[in-house]
């Protein structure tokens, strides 16, 4: 008999889905309609058909009907295989592949948003592109309406932007905007608050009204003047928050490597760095690159503009972008530079090590994050990680929802948060 190993991401996606099918039979008709709820065993021999697939080495003896079939056609399509599995349940032989047509495609699609849940929706659909090679069909504007939009989709379209055809471009803008703003939505507020306060903090002051006392500082200070007998510190100097003015305090540099492999990085960078730019205490630079520079500074105010001036793919040339980073900055004691990277450098490693050095050395605040994204732990490449840690520019993969906490970080010039990156993988 022959025996198949399931495919873990099949494996996952059916176990997510496999919850679903009962819930939303019992919600979707008549209550006096629905079945009886199965018994344990019965459902866990379900939920085990559904895992592995059917055919003769499933060993469940369970057989699918109605909604569960269905849902288990749809999974057949993406992580069926025709070698190893034998026959389904029904007698078909099942094998993978959705067919080359679109509107085979498009019934898939609206197959499995009917059956999972929206996020089961989105990793189907990455792994359809992967696997069988949907990339072509995002090209047909009736694909884009029908597919579930999110960063990983945004990566996707845009590594096909050069080859996108006219009719196409404005469905995939429509739905690049849609993920967009739906991320400006999530970040922006707590970005502008978490910098804002930042901001605040990083200009001290000396004589503070007492609400702008910051008393951790003005403590550590004041500690030589501790009165024992009164178990108390007489705070001779006083230090506080300065207020930031509307006139710009900081300046952020963004430096982000638009190679294939760092594709939800560059989304998520494009959207901070709309983010950054709308605040007037900041002046922020936002540069791509691959083998060649392209400052796109002067689309900020339209991320999706940004995002259309990528192009994701090719090779990687840290040090040039660096050099022409460098170039750009002139009062470095106010300025932070963020690299987005996974430092695998095509470049003169040396001049890149030594760029990073001069401008620490200048007083610029230097950030190092092997990805921007909540992919976990990158592949990135160690030594030059390495490297710059021993520079005091420590490389590590920052989500979302820590990037405003490393920006103030970075502004107040106090240590950076840096996750553990073991338990990111």
């Amino acid at each position: 008999m022959t025996t198949t190993t399931p495919d873990p991401t099949a494996v996952t996606t059916a176990t997510t889905a496999a919850t679903t099918p009962a819930t939303a039979t019992a919600t979707a008709g008549d209550p006096a309609a629905a079945p009886a709820a199965p018994t344990p065993e019965a459902e866990r021999l379900r939920r085990w058909r559904l895992v592995l697939g059917g055919g003769g080495a499933d060993g469940t003896g369970c057989a699918l009907s109605g909604r569960d079939a269905a849902m288990d056609g749809a999974l057949a399509s993406l992580y069926g295989r025709e070698t190893g599995r034998g026959k389904g349940a029904d007698g078909g032989r099942r094998s993978a592949g959705l067919g080359a047509s679109a509107p085979g495609v498009a019934r898939w699609l609206g197959d499995i948003r009917t059956y999972f849940p929206s996020s089961v929706v989105q990793v189907m659909q990455r792994d359809a592109i992967d696997r069988l090679g949907l990339s072509a069909l995002l090209l047909e504007p009736e694909m884009l309406e029908a597919v579930e939009a999110d960063v990983h989709l945004v990566g996707t379209l845009l590594s096909l932007n050069k080859v996108m055809p006219e009719t196409t471009k404005e469905t995939a803008r429509a739905v690049v905007r849609k993920v967009v703003e739906q991320l400006e939505k999530k970040l922006a507020q707590r970005t502008r608050a978490t910098l804002t306060g930042a901001l605040d903090r990083s200009a001290r002051i000396s004589r503070p009204r007492h609400r702008d006392i910051d008393w951790d500082r003005t403590i550590r200070a004041n500690l030589k003047n501790y009165l024992p007998e009164y178990r108390t510190v007489v705070p001779e100097r006083l230090i506080g928050y300065g207020r930031a003015a509307q006139s710009v305090k900081k300046d952020v540099v963004l430096c982000i490597d638009q190679s294939g492999s760092m594709a939800a990085s560059v989304v998520y960078a494009s959207v901070f760095g709309a983010v950054l730019a709308s605040m007037r205490t900041l002046d922020t630079r936002l540069v791509v690159f691959d083998t060649s520079v392209v400052d796109l500074t002067d689309q900020l105010d339209d991320p999706v503009d940004v995002l259309f001036g990528t192009q994701l793919g090719g090779g990687t040339d840290i040090n040039r972008a660096l050099a022409y980073c460098q170039a750009r900055i002139t009062r470095p004691a106010d300025t932070v530079v963020v690299l987005i990277s996974d430092l695998y450098e095509g470049g003169i490693r040396d001049e890149m090590l030594k760029r990073v050095a001069a401008m620490k050395a200048s007083g610029v605040q230097f950030v190092t994050l092997l990805a921007l994204s909540d992919e976990g732990a990158p592949a990135y490449d160690r030594e030059h990680a390495a490297a710059l840690a021993a520079l005091g520019a420590p490389a590590f993969a920052c989500t979302p929802d820590l990037f405003p906490d490393v920006m103030a970080a970075a502004i107040e010039k106090r240590p950076l948060p840096i996750p553990d990156m073991a338990e990111q993988r």
